[in-house]
């Protein structure tokens, strides 16, 4: 078993941003809108914020309260739209269930859109299009397959069929390019016989958002292995503790590579937002 660091990954691509942030020749600003007190979404904020300082990016953080009305977090999504010194916006989710999550991502106007949910940056994804911004976390996976597993004419299975995770990266890993070229298996909690697909993969992705749903019989020996669930979970102590959608300790050992939970998929995806941010403000000049 290879244990796929994508915490040193996402180090050396923040390192790269680094230097391209430095050379360039104005600040870079990301915005993020923070609805309610959710203690998920306030870490998340923190760490991305973090990132942003170590890269030297200008980020700001713009928080509501959980029962904000809608047309006040549009408006203010309007007005970073149109600041020039903002070159990407995030939306932290999830929302309160009051606030229409779509309504709100289609806001953000597609040159802003980092996180890669608006329509226009989704279809740029589907079509195989350049000058978008695909969405973090499934670039992060794609990258990390790329730096240690060919994943060129093999069979991917993801188990998941989010409009985050699960359907984009299908359609990042199907391209006809490079780091790409999968047969692509989507499947998900109520696919028929379920572990024979599962069974059947070269490259096994899990984004169910279930605690170590995948378990060891629904693994061929040998298979790389990539968990991007994220769940927090009491242990056998009461104590909190962050675990994956893959039981690790169960499927490690007869995996040829796997991620762990936390330190695997979580600082792509940070870095994938960083890099998506840089990338949408030299476009922009």
């Amino acid at each position: 078993m290879n244990l796929i660091d994508g915490k040193k990954i996402a180090s050396e691509i923040l390192d790269s941003l680094s230097v391209r942030v430095e050379k360039f020749h104005r600040k870079i600003g990301l915005a993020f809108l923070l609805v309610g007190d959710n203690a998920a979404s306030l870490a998340y904020v923190r760490m991305k914020k973090k990132a942003c300082a170590q890269v030297g990016l200008h980020s700001i953080v713009q928080e509501f309260a959980a029962d904000t009305n809608q047309d006040v977090l549009l408006r203010s999504i309007d007005a970073l739209n149109e600041d020039a010194q903002i070159d990407g916006i995030l939306v932290q989710l999830p929302l309160p269930s009051h606030l229409d999550t779509l309504a709100v991502t289609r806001s953000i106007i597609p040159e802003k859109d980092v996180d890669g949910f608006h329509p226009i940056n989704l279809g740029k994804v589907l079509l195989g299009e350049e000058g978008g911004f695909p969405p973090c976390t499934p670039r992060g996976v794609q990258l990390l397959l790329e730096k240690t597993v060919p994943i060129e004419g093999k069979h991917v299975v993801i188990v998941g069929r989010s409009n985050i995770v699960g359907k984009p990266l299908a359609a990042l890993l199907v391209q006809k390019k490079r780091g790409a070229n999968a047969t692509v298996t989507i499947a998900h909690s109520q696919s028929e016989h379920l572990a024979e697909i599962t069974k059947s993969a070269d490259v096994l992705v899990a984004a169910i958002g279930q605690p170590r749903f995948i378990r060891k019989e629904m693994v061929r020996p040998g298979c790389a292995v990539i968990d991007v669930g994220i769940n927090r979970i009491q242990d056998a102590n009461g104590q909190p503790r962050l675990v994956g959608d893959v039981d690790f300790e169960a499927v490690a050992p007869i995996a040829s590579w796997i991620t762990p939970v936390p330190g695997g998929v979580g600082p792509m995806t940070i870095a994938m937002l960083l890099q998506n941010t840089v990338d949408g403000a030299m476009r922009r000049g």
